[in-house]
């Protein structure tokens, strides 16, 4: 007797083999049967025209919070991953004296954009070591798996007090590999740290660890290869915009480290629209450097970087004193205002104070950003530029952009390319994504809730990539399956998963392709304090399947909380 038999479905298996027709029968949480299987099960589904994938795993969230109050760990649940990853990017809640708590949820929302005060009402403190946080998740019920990172953030801080922005010293250096290697022996599945200049705190001071020094990663690096396993995950310096030769020299220290110690490394590697071609020579330098045998994998996106601007979250107006008068009055009020001739002239005569990365970012953002529309279009033509059709109406490009934010009633999406877009179109990412060295992620789910919501990137690389590319090549659809399976769970050393073969866990989509469709962006008030966060669901997700038990079916999660905290292990 199986638990459940999906029968005549399309399995694409997630080793990038060809599709083909079969059956899966799944007992205890595993695989057990693939092929043609007779026998009785307590579920029989009827898979006929629809497609069987190992469920997705994400390798790049920042649930660090969410995931000690929501059990479902939305958007991720609407598009199909059954494992994430977070503790990326150098934050995280852990290891956290109870003095400090306050400070690393200013780190977090800071570098990710998540509420301060969300956090705060929000998270279920119940530890103080790294060790402690896993056991707390691990006490929590969940739909997903979960697996950490222990971040540089917290363990700096830690260790050096109000000193962790300061160069390190031998003893500091040694003290947080002690708790590096504590967290790596408990289960952290890998060690993250940020040098970008993006990455600041809620006071817009640099993060812990931005500018440690080549001795103490290295010591880091070391520490996490002594634990047996896992991985060096890292935010580089220089693909903000700001320095033309920051990514290479950071390749060559991550090289020269991984060379030494044998540490993995992956970090986020896009297009930047100041330096367009950077991403070349960084490809090079990568490629030379798994030449000589280290191991160094770019971590790329599935599509451009984006803002999503609204008139209810960020938006280039955002941080005007003539929008800020206005943006705390409740909704109906707040529209009311913008709609007002009077307030529209204020704010568009008004100006960014800030000096800072944020505003350097927006400084010409009119001329990349576009409707999103209906149906959504994340490749869209240059020519559609808001900054483009403004000069064709002979408008101001901000005026147009201010009144096609307040189209339909004020909930209007527009759509801002801020990283990977240069060319006006999605040749590069495809260029990055089918390179041998790179790895799918940057999704950031839980992440930048006021204006991404990239969580959804697992069903865009089906519907896009596979289906609707108008405007280039397309990809296989078994080579998309196996880039958001099999490689990203093999990078984590997550080697139970990621394939549809007897001995794997049962974690598992079944999906209507024709019918698959990503609906609109939108806002909704489920963060703790009443906070807004943006969200997207999927259409076409018949079921997802997490050891074997269905936690959602046709967009309605069902209940079920097989997940569990997934702790990283030297026996791999």
């Amino acid at each position: 007797m199986f638990d459940l038999l999906i029968k005549g479905g399309t399995i694409v298996d997630g080793s990038g083999a060809a599709k083909r027709t079969g059956d899966v029968a799944v007992r205890d949480g595993m695989i057990v049967e693939v092929g043609r299987v007779s026998g009785m099960a307590r579920e029989t589904i009827d898979a006929d025209g629809l497609i069987v994938t190992p469920g997705w795993v994400d390798i790049h969230t920042h649930y660090d919070g969410q995931v000690t109050w929501d059990p479902l760990l939305t958007p991720s649940l609407w598009h199909g991953v059954t494992t994430l990853v977070m503790g990326n990017c150098g934050v995280g809640f852990a290891p956290a004296a109870p003095d400090k708590r306050d400070w690393v949820i200013g780190l977090m929302e800071g570098v990710e954009s998540i509420p301060g005060a969300a956090l705060s009402a929000g998270i279920r403190w119940g530890w103080e070591s790294f060790p402690q946080y896993l056991d707390a998740l691990e006490r929590m019920p969940r739909a997903l798996d979960v697996a950490a990172q222990v971040a540089h953030g917290p363990v700096r801080a830690y260790v050096m007090g109000e000193r962790a922005g300061e160069l390190a010293t031998p003893d500091d250096i040694a003290a947080q590999a002690r708790i590096v290697r504590e967290a790596m022996d408990a289960g952290a599945i890998g060690f993250s740290t940020s040098r970008s200049l993006l990455h600041l705190d809620v006071n817009g001071e640099f993060v812990p660890g931005t500018f440690a020094g080549e001795d103490e990663l290295e010591a880091l690096a070391r520490t996490v290869v002594e634990s047996g396993h896992g991985i060096f995950e890292l935010t580089v310096r220089g693909m903000t915009g700001f320095d033309r030769e920051g990514p290479p020299e950071e390749i060559a220290w991550m090289r020269r480290v991984a060379q030494k110690t044998g540490c993995p490394f992956t970090f986020l590697l896009g297009q930047t629209h100041d330096y367009p071609d950077v991403w070349r020579k960084v490809l090079t330098t990568c490629e030379a450097a798994s030449r000589d045998g280290a191991r160094i994998y770019p971590q790329v996106f599935g599509r451009p970087t984006n803002f999503l601007f609204t008139f209810q979250g960020v938006n280039p107006f955002s941080r005007y004193p003539a929008f800020k008068a206005i943006e705390r009055l409740p909704w109906p009020e707040r529209l009311r205002a913008l709609r007002d001739p009077a307030v529209r002239q204020r704010i568009l005569a008004d100006h960014d104070p800030n000096d800072d990365a944020f505003r350097n970012i927006m400084k010409n953002c009119w001329a990349g950003t576009y409707e999103l529309g209906r149906p959504l279009n994340y490749e869209p033509d240059p020519e559609d530029t808001i900054a483009a059709r403004a000069k064709r109406l002979k408008m101001d490009p901000a005026a147009l952009g201010y009144d096609l934010l307040l189209e339909n009633d004020g909930t209007a999406v527009l759509y801002f390319t801020a990283f990977n877009y240069a060319d006006g179109n999605m040749d590069t990412i495809r260029e990055l994504l089918v390179h041998p060295l790179s790895v799918l992620g940057g999704g950031d789910g839980g992440a930048h809730v006021a204006y991404i919501c990239d969580a959804s990137v697992p069903t865009f690389m089906l519907t896009h990539w596979v289906r609707d590319r108008t405007r280039g090549e397309r990809l296989g659809l078994e080579w998309v399956v196996r880039k958001q399976t099999f490689d990203t769970a093999r990078l984590y050393g997550l080697f139970d998963r990621g394939l549809i073969k007897p001995g794997q866990r049962a974690d598992m989509n079944l999906i209507d392709f024709d019918r698959l469709t990503l609906e609109s962006p939108h806002f909704v008030n489920d963060l703790p304090a009443d906070a807004l966060r943006l969200m997207q669901t999927a259409r076409g997700y018949v079921a997802t399947f997490v050891a074997g038990q269905a936690v959602q079916r046709e967009g309605r999660e069902t209940g079920a909380r097989p997940g569990k905290l997934v702790r990283g292990c030297a026996d791999h």
